[in-house]
């Protein structure tokens, strides 16, 4: 019995915003490959690839799932995504390694505006997508308005290959604008080639001629031919499309219901006839699919409960064999992901997406080879900046030890989480992209790593400086035990400095009246003070010159200066005239512009100070807001800006300054300072 030759492979990402559906459609799509032989839903958590706890406690996507199925000869990988912008870095990631994105949305006009970003995101790196817009049984505008919004996120043209038709108002078929047949949709079978209704006729007509017209704006053939109203073949049409397509010139527009497998075969025939290759995509990038050097490069990054660490990785150039080293790593398996199941094989080609353990070193996005390093670095997605933290604290003394590796693998899977012990606040904060990132990565601790947390917002790593100098503060140290005693005497003179100027420590000492050996002990003392002021704060932007004091021949030490120092700041400093000082980011919040009367009414009330605004370079229709905010206002800042923004709206910062508490905030401040 001869083998089935397939063609391929094809990589698909199936992307869009959140609740939108694209998990029901992988499951249509691989139930109607017969590569599964029954459809899980979402709500039970019997779906194929949102197999994990935390997946199936919140009914959503939560990390990358692969899964593949053929259809027409031909062989598709397809990377399910999740949908929630707080997750956005595993899409950028998988699409990183993608020939082509199933965008999929709603019918629903006033939601399309969540899909920019995406959009925008697709464009700058060139690859190309389509549009199925799902659900179209809850329908909430006729579909050219949905089109027309659409139009509005992309900057290539929207092509709808379809045209629905409705029995009052429920969706029962489509005309396919290539060939302007009609169809009837049957749950769960193929649909029905049906008469063009009649009363659709002018509005197909009108359609097929938008999208006909669309595609002569890339091929003066069909351009002569419309011109010259003779009728194209359909094969020179799909050509076309899988030109443009390929070229991400045009954006095709299919719908349907996932839930009841309508619309999924025609999407089906269209990713065989119009998707591009492997191979193409390749070349696209600069690479040679059979080219002499092996190219990899890590999709995703997953650390598996019974097999330790797997690298998601797209072949890009050559092929591997199973006891290949990759950048010195030599690989524990090669697997084909369906889901959590993993089936091992033993060779990967160029274009395949498959799973490979133990490769140690290897970090999502690393470009790997078999010939000791890369002679090219493949591009990766940008790690997004943090915008929310939480201080987590592990339930069990004890584990703390265990706490770095835990977040190091977890930081692995996932490169936009970060941590850090901080500095001042001496809190370990775990950064993200908002609560349900963190949320689930607490869950993670807790369930893969027994690291059960306690959590909080961190404390804002207040400073404090002084108005007013201080002179002559002498400070003197006396301490009288059995044999020697301890003495040190010093005279302190103590300035403000600048804004951001820092610490400054001199002496001004004549005649020896304190030995040379004891000066730096004083600063040490002074130091040591300033690292909790009067206010209970460390104290910076201080000078302090040590003018004065004397010794004893016997009884002076170093502990004896260095308490002497302390003495004299601990009695000076309350003197002048210390005030509070908070830490000021410099942020840019990035908005769509029908929003960005309501964002800087969302600055002014977070004590923000507003620079100015433009638009945002490359995005049409967008604004960056730039402002200065305390860092005390910015805990729930992404909360309130996305709320307001359909969850679109996004921001950079960095610390900028420190600026003065308010009179009417200073005293709240120091009163929950000294209750915690």
């Amino acid at each position: 019995m001869t083998q089935k030759v397939l063609a391929g492979p094809r990589n698909v990402a199936i992307v869009g915003p959140y609740s939108s559906g694209k998990t029901t459609l992988l499951e249509s799509l691989l139930y109607v490959g017969k590569a599964i032989t029954r459809k899980g839903k979402i709500e039970e958590g019997t779906t194929l690839g949102d197999a994990t706890p935390e997946a199936r406690d919140r009914t959503m996507t939560v990390e990358l799932n692969a899964a593949s199925a053929e259809y027409g000869g031909v062989r598709f990988n397809f990377l399910d995504c999740p949908g929630s912008v707080e997750l956005q870095q595993e899409t950028d990631n998988a699409l990183i390694g993608a020939d082509a994105a199933i965008i999929v949305c709603e019918a629903d006009p006033s939601r399309v505006l969540t899909l920019a970003p995406l959009f925008q995101f697709l464009d700058s790196l060139e690859i190309p997508h389509l549009i199925w817009i799902n659900k179209m049984d809850r329908a909430t505008a006729p579909f050219q308005e949905v089109l027309e919004a659409l139009k509005t996120v992309s900057s290539r043209p929207i092509l709808p290959q379809q045209y629905p038709i409705r029995d009052d108002q429920q969706l029962v078929g489509f005309i396919d604008l290539i060939t302007e047949q009609a169809y009837h949709y049957h749950a769960n079978a193929p649909a029905d080639p049906v008469p063009l209704p009649e009363a659709l006729k002018e509005r197909e007509h009108a359609a097929r001629e938008e999208m006909l017209e669309a595609l002569a704006d890339f091929d003066d053939h069909l351009l002569e031919e419309l011109l010259e109203e003779v009728e194209p073949p359909q094969a020179e049409i799909v050509r076309d499309l899988k030109q443009d397509l390929g070229a991400d010139l045009i954006v095709p527009v299919f719908f349907g219901i996932a839930s009841a497998d309508f619309g999924t075969r025609p999407l089906w025939d269209a990713l065989v006839k119009e998707a591009p290759a492997a191979d193409a995509t390749a070349a696209n990038r600069g690479l040679e699919a059979d080219g002499d050097e092996t190219l990899a490069q890590v999709l995703k990054t997953f650390y598996t409960p019974q097999g330790g660490k797997l690298s998601l990785v797209r072949v890009w150039q050559g092929s591997l064999t199973d006891g290949d080293s990759l950048n010195g790593d030599r690989m524990g398996g090669i697997y084909q992901l369906m889901g959590q199941q993993q089936n091992s094989v033993t060779q990967a080609q160029a274009g395949d997406i498959v799973a490979i353990a133990r490769l140690d070193s290897a970090l999502t996005g690393a470009t790997l080879t078999t010939d000791g390093e890369p002679s090219i670095a493949l591009p990766t997605a940008a790690v997004l900046a943090p915008v929310y933290a939480l201080a987590i604290t592990p339930e069990k003394r004890s584990d703390e030890v265990k706490l770095t590796d835990a977040l190091t693998k977890l930081i692995e899977e996932d490169p936009s989480l970060r941590w850090e012990q901080h500095g001042d606040t001496h809190e370990v904060i775990l950064w993200g992209q908002g609560e349900v990132h963190l949320n689930i990565t607490l869950d993670r601790l807790r369930r893969k790593y027994n690291l059960p947390m306690t959590t909080h917002l961190p404390r804002v790593p207040y400073k404090e400086t002084i108005r007013k100098a201080g002179k002559e503060i002498r400070g003197r140290y006396k301490h009288q035990t059995g044999g020697h005693g301890q003495f040190g005497d010093v005279y302190l003179d103590i300035q403000p400095l600048d804004r951001g100027a820092g610490f400054s420590f001199e002496q001004k000492i004549v005649g020896g009246v304190i030995p040379r050996q004891y000066i730096p002990s004083v600063e040490t003392g002074v130091r040591e003070y300033l690292s909790q002021g009067p206010l209970g704060f460390p104290v910076v932007d201080v000078a302090v010159t040590l003018t004065n004091g004397s010794y004893h021949n016997v009884d002076s030490s170093d502990q004896a200066f260095k308490q002497a120092a302390r003495i004299a700041m601990q009695e000076g400093l309350p003197q002048c005239d210390p005030v509070l000082l908070e830490p000021v980011d410099a942020v840019e919040i990035s908005v769509p512009t029908s929003f960005t009367a309501n964002v800087l009414k969302l600055i002014s009330t977070h004590r923000g100070q507003i620079l100015g605004y433009e638009g945002k370079a490359g995005w049409q229709g967008w604004d960056v807001v730039a402002a200065y905010i305390p860092e005390a206002e910015m805990q729930k800042l992404i909360l309130e800006l996305r709320s307001l923004s359909m969850g679109v709206g996004t921001f950079n910062w960095q610390y900028d300054h420190l600026n003065p508490v308010p009179d009417e905030l200073r005293d709240r401040i120091l009163a929950d300072a000294s209750h915690s």
